[in-house]
């Protein structure tokens, strides 16, 4: 298992191509560039903590395919006990790192892919599931870091891949040889890929047979030629070229350091092809991904959730209003919402269950509630601690500001909270609360891991209406069968 400083010295020897505002950056520039060193840092904390006794029982495991002790992000899981453990993972590495630290995408992506590719190879007779577990040693072995690539630009939504003026808005083979195949296209939004290793690209939806070409998984190192990254603008982003403070969270950023990666004809080996132009199973995989990703969220987001409160209550004590009963209740109501947030993440993986290749899977129901709910919740808890930080977090005069010789004075002495508390610790917090509950915070809880409207869609199908109806009639004393055949016979009427 690679320790933090291994991880980033690793990401050192990559010739990857990025481009931050419009210039390339050169490759030895990227891991310490301001915009991206948090994220890099976020990242190298959960290889720390693999070395860490205190943590250990979560961090690590033994890998099922070689008997070894691995980093748990790297592994398949093989008990209800390991996805609930993931999910307790997650809210501690948050509670640590108040952001997130991106090795979560590229772990679903190598759980997904393992199930569906058993399943494909036992209907078709393929052998993506011999492949994948190769790549998967590979991973495990050398400890690394995998983003998880699914999102596609889409282009017009109301079309299909194959529809699309432009063909390269999904990703698509466009050519097949001996020796691999060779796609081209790009991904949206690819939390932590400038600070991976590989990505692992998957379909985005599911295909018809006229879409084939579009249905392709693979893995890709992200500094494969052909392969380039257009870093994502952030809120207040320019601050990370500043001081310290004005960054509210310096050391390890904020959200994941998205980017928009182009695939220019890219050769992929074929031992590094998972899915191409299996269109039947392209939907199993995107289903089995989003769920495996929308079981994190009360687990991360309940442990950023922590640190808002904390920061909430911690800027509350600052100002003298921390034992106020409104301030109290508050904290109350922000407490409750995080719970709730992450009681839905562990039900989702209490209820998991083996598929046919023997990794667990989560409960598909609750864990896109769980995820529907961090939705809706984060912006509560956020906007209660608003609420308790009060104007300053948005309105607060710069650390440069508090440095100036002449102003300084001014910053210091109308900026004080409780006379015995520095006014620049004070400042501190209130910078930490606005980076935390500020626009991109909120856009990636609500739109990572998909849209409201992808889990709605999900738990419309899986929550079985149809007993709900009948578990009604039954107690009301209504025959469901008599019931229902009229409701049918009514709706032929109306045709």
């Amino acid at each position: 298992m690679k320790t933090g400083k291994e991880y980033i010295d690793s990401l050192r020897k990559r010739n990857i191509k990025v481009y931050v505002k419009g210039q390339l950056l050169k490759s030895e520039e990227v891991v310490d560039h301001p915009f991206i060193r948090g994220h890099v840092n976020s990242a190298a904390l959960t290889y720390d903590l693999a070395h860490d006794p205190v943590y250990e029982d979560l961090m690590t495991v033994k890998s099922h395919l070689t008997g070894k002790k691995i980093n748990r992000f790297t592994h398949i899981h093989q008990s209800v006990d390991d996805l609930v453990k993931k999910v307790k993972m997650l809210r501690m590495i948050s509670q640590k790192t108040g952001t997130c630290y991106q090795r979560c995408v590229g772990f679903d992506a190598l759980n997904a892919l393992y199930t569906v590719t058993y399943e494909m190879d036992k209907k078709l007779g393929t052998e993506y599931h011999q492949r994948f577990k190769k790549y998967l040693e590979y991973v495990q072995e050398n400890d690394i870091m995998v983003a998880g690539a699914m999102t596609d630009p889409k282009g017009d939504r109301s079309l299909r891949p194959s529809q699309q003026a432009d063909p390269d808005l999904y990703v698509h083979v466009v050519e097949k040889n001996d020796k691999g195949i060779v796609i081209r296209g790009a991904k949206a939004h690819m939390t932590g890929m400038v600070n991976s290793h590989e990505m692992l690209i998957m379909p985005t939806t599911a295909m018809t047979e006229e879409d084939k070409d579009y249905a392709v998984s693979c893995a890709v190192p992200v500094d494969a030629p052909g392969v380039l990254h257009i870093f994502g603008r952030q809120t207040n982003d320019d601050r990370k070229c500043e001081g310290e403070i004005d960054q509210g969270n310096a050391r390890y950023g904020i959200v994941g350091g998205e980017c928009l990666t182009v695939l220019e004809n890219v050769f992929v080996p074929w031992e590094k092809v998972f899915m191409c132009g299996e269109t039947e199973f392209s939907g199993l995989l995107v289903e089995r991904f989003a769920c495996y990703h929308r079981q994190n969220y009360g687990g991360c987001k309940g442990g950023v959730s922590d640190v808002v409160i904390g920061a909430a209550a911690v800027m509350a004590d600052m100002s003298g209003y921390g034992k106020a009963a409104h301030i109290k209740e508050k904290i109350n109501e922000m407490i409750h919402l995080t719970e709730t947030l992450y009681a839905c993440s562990i039900a989702c993986s209490a209820e998991g269950k083996p598929t046919a290749s023997g990794a667990y899977y989560v409960d598909p129901l609750l864990a896109n509630v769980g995820k529907h709910n961090v939705t809706r919740l984060i912006y509560e808890i956020d906007r209660l601690a608003q609420d308790i930080g009060g104007g300053i977090t948005a309105t607060m005069p710069s650390e440069s500001d508090l440095r100036n010789p002449e102003i300084g004075k001014y910053v210091e002495k109308y900026l004080k909270g409780v006379s015995t508390i520095p006014t620049e610790y004070r400042m501190r917090i209130a910078r930490l609360i606005e980076n935390m509950t500020g626009g991109t915070a909120l856009v990636e809880s609500m739109h990572g891991a998909g849209s409201p409207q992808a889990q709605k869609v999900f738990y419309s199908k899986l929550s079985n209406l149809e007993h709900k109806k009948r578990c009604a009639l039954d107690i009301a004393g209504v025959p469901a069968d008599e019931v229902k055949a009229a409701l049918e016979a009514a709706a032929k009427g109306k045709k």
